[in-house]
């Protein structure tokens, strides 16, 4: 399993983190009822096929879409700019694999302007990777901690209630680290929470 070299114990546990995940399953991880959903205002999780429909993506609105698994194994969505080219949609991929011992906290900065970009834009964004619920759902978390200062609680909280995610135990970690990284930087406050949440 992944851990930060030299590093104590994060705050946050997994345990909670599954607890809040499976809240409404009896504790069971269950797979996305939906190819997508929109999991706040103009951000969208999806699965590779979505993705490679340029129909629906025209018919969502799309103006950005981020591949969270860029590659050509079975384990990955290999799409790039050039596809979505005639659509205007701007596109930024990064190729992650999901796997516990993947680490993902290097491109979380980097994606979440990107996602920032789009919404602040007023565009609408797909975040994907191949089923929608694990390298996606970590980066749009992450985006959620560093751009709107929610908690990873909150985060997963506010994302589970529009979709059913499951990242992998590797990437939980490695959001519970960003977590304690933010809360010694004092970035969490009840007057920063973004007033857009989805209740």
């Amino acid at each position: 399993m992944f851990k930060k070299k030299g590093k104590e114990e994060p705050s946050c546990t997994l345990e909670e983190l599954h607890t809040i995940l499976t809240f409404d399953t009896g504790g069971l991880f269950m797979l996305p009822s939906n190819d997508w959903d929109e999991v706040y205002p103009g951000l969208l999780i999806s699965d590779g096929t979505t993705a490679k429909s340029k129909s629906e993506l025209k018919r969502l609105g799309i103006t950005h879409i981020l591949n969270c698994a860029k590659g050509k194994s079975p384990y990955h969505v290999n799409t790039n700019h050039v596809m979505y080219r005639d659509l205007g949609v701007k596109f930024k991929a990064i190729e992650a694999t999901d796997q516990m011992n993947f680490d993902l906290s290097p491109y979380f900065e980097e994606t979440a302007n990107f996602i920032e970009e789009a919404i602040t834009s007023g565009g609408r964004i797909l975040v994907h990777c191949r089923e929608g619920v694990s390298r996606s759902a970590a980066i749009t978390l992450a985006y959620l901690m560093l751009k709107k200062h929610m908690t990873v609680q909150q985060a997963v909280r506010t994302v589970r209630k529009k979709r059913e995610i499951c990242p992998n135990d590797g990437f939980l970690l490695q959001l519970c680290y960003l977590n304690d990284k933010l809360l010694k930087a004092n970035h969490f406050s009840d007057t920063e929470q973004d007033s857009r949440l989805l209740c």
